[in-house]
């Protein structure tokens, strides 16, 4: 997984989501992120929670259980 800093993340999010108000986006990643620093874990599995994932998803969830995949290779993970 790709490490990517919060608000260059959320630069891409409202490049690709122009309905998406960036300081809002923003606020989400870095709850979650704080969230997954603290322990978070998948609601299903039980591993660390995908923070990127988990903002947007609607609940606590690592990439597997988001995405259905277990290769992150091309995907970002907050930090």
């Amino acid at each position: 997984m790709n490490r990517i800093f919060v608000d260059k993340y959320a630069k891409k999010h409202v490049k690709h989501n122009s309905d998406s108000n960036i300081n809002d986006v923003k606020r989400v990643l870095k709850t979650v992120l704080d969230s997954k620093k603290k322990g978070a874990s998948c609601n299903i599995c039980g591993q660390p929670i995908w923070a990127i994932g988990s903002a947007f998803s609607g609940f606590n969830g690592c990439f597997t259980c988001i995405i259905e995949e277990s290769d992150d290779s091309q995907d970002y993970e907050l930090y």
